[in-house]
């Protein structure tokens, strides 16, 4: 959280536009959208959101959604920028949400820091608070062939997965693979960008 804490607001104008150059992740994420509105199974979160701009794509995509992040400075700042849309501080792996709560969560490159072995927890929780049938998306730093492997992000050590592997940790804890979408690194990214757009059982 400090670590955030400590580079959020420079964090915040350097994320701000990254979907406007970004359409494949548009798609996956209006894909997911799509989904939540055909279920109608409630009110979606964005669990790591930062300072908001997915968040606020997906309420443009018209969901009815909030933001939880860790860092209040990151709060502070999304609810600054997106004074329409509710955020909170709080863990991914503890949330004040009810069983049930929620028809969608995203999970937007949000627990790349999580240790691999503290990640079952965190899709526990995200599957406790999804009604059944809700959807989960995860955006994530994927492997290429490799095994899960730590790299010097540019805030704190982060974690590359191996699309099979994590897609396996989620069936464990109660999702079934709806989709998913590999795509190589733009200009000015260092490695390979996996998803997967999951269904709660």
């Amino acid at each position: 959280m400090d670590a955030y804490d400590a580079i959020a607001v420079l964090y915040a104008g350097l994320a701000r536009d990254d979907l406007n150059t970004l359409p494949l992740d548009r798609a996956i994420l209006a894909a997911f959208a799509e989904r939540v509105r055909a279920t109608g199974a409630g009110p979606v979160a964005e669990l790591g959101c930062g300072p908001g701009p997915v968040t606020a794509h997906l309420r443009d995509l018209g969901l009815d959604v909030s933001g939880v992040d860790l860092s209040p400075v990151m709060i502070g700042l999304a609810r600054e920028t997106y004074p329409d849309l509710r955020f909170e501080t709080g863990s991914m792996d503890a949330l004040e949400m009810a069983d049930g709560e929620l028809g969608g969560v995203v999970s937007w490159y949000s627990v790349i820091h999580a240790p691999p072995g503290e990640v079952p927890s965190y899709l526990a929780e995200f599957r406790r608070v999804l009604a059944v049938d809700g959807t989960l998306l995860l955006g994530f730093f994927e492997s290429e062939g490799g095994p899960v492997t730590s790299f010097d992000h540019k805030v704190t050590t982060a974690y590359r997965w191996p699309i099979d592997d994590l897609a396996g940790l989620a069936r464990e804890a109660g999702f079934t693979e709806i989709g998913r979408m590999l795509r190589e690194p733009c200009e000015g990214e260092r490695f390979r960008r996996g998803h997967l757009l999951m269904r709660a059982r």
